[in-house]
């Protein structure tokens, strides 16, 4: 059973407090859905979890099945099962999905990184890849290098797919997609919901949630938790936007 909670996290980046003392919990099998205006701290928490460096935590804990992970580096945090899909995912040269799974698959076994992979790990790309509408050819092709907005989400979530990892972060998994695409990645969002996966999902908007209920809704805003409810407080932002939002 996968649980993460962020309690009282206060955060700086570059000598500015972004996050001021933010607490939430996700559980094994809940959507927890984090919303609120540009600014307001939403990737700010996704980094921090992760670990990503030139993050300070101020205060305040983070704990990944009750144990905090504030002092493992991002790649201890990863193999504990913590997974972050980025916002802007970044071009990687010379690293391509194979590779990559094939990297991750030998450092979970203590073997070699650079030794040969389990065979049937090709097999579990290709079908990650078909799920997230995307050719075999991506296996074999440099990270995000020359992909499209919406190639790049969807290799995010095809990641997911093959690492299952206890904890999925994504960071606006619906950005740079259609309609049809955001469609198909919130019938993938809600199979990992199914599975037993916390998920911490990050969006500006609630046109995902029209594919998919969270549980839960956090918003943030100046750095700040505002609101917090269910799927109807995503309906109200949809409607109001985050005009409503008061916090000293």
């Amino acid at each position: 059973m996968a649980s993460l909670e962020v309690k009282d996290l206060a955060v700086r980046v570059e000598g500015k407090e972004i996050l001021k003392g933010v607490s939430l919990k996700v559980s094994s099998g809940e959507l927890h859905a984090i919303m609120g205006p540009n600014g307001s701290g939403k990737s700010t928490l996704a980094y921090t979890i992760a670990g990503k460096p030139g993050y300070e935590v101020v205060s305040g804990d983070i704990l990944l099945n009750g144990e905090s992970i504030l002092d493992l580096d991002p790649d201890e945090r990863a193999l504990k099962g913590i997974f972050l899909g980025f916002q802007d995912p970044p071009p990687l040269p010379g690293v391509r999905l194979l590779s990559l799974v094939n990297a991750v698959y030998n450092k979970k076994k203590g073997l070699p990184v650079t030794g040969r992979g389990d065979p049937r790990l090709f097999k579990k790309v290709v079908q990650a890849l078909e799920l997230v509408s995307l050719s075999t050819e991506y296996a074999n092709r440099e990270l995000n290098v020359g992909f499209s907005g919406g190639e790049k989400k969807r290799m995010e979530v095809a990641q997911a797919l093959i690492f299952e990892p206890e904890v999925i972060i994504l960071d606006e998994p619906d950005s740079g997609l259609d309609a049809e695409g955001v469609r198909s990645i919130a019938k993938i969002i809600d199979g990992f919901r199914k599975e037993g996966r916390a998920l911490l999902v990050i969006t500006h908007y609630a046109r995902l949630f029209s594919f998919v209920e969270p549980d839960v809704v956090t918003v943030l805003y100046k750095g700040r938790v505002a609101a917090r409810g269910g799927a109807e407080l995503a309906r109200r932002i949809e409607n109001e936007g985050f005009s409503f939002l008061r916090v000293n």
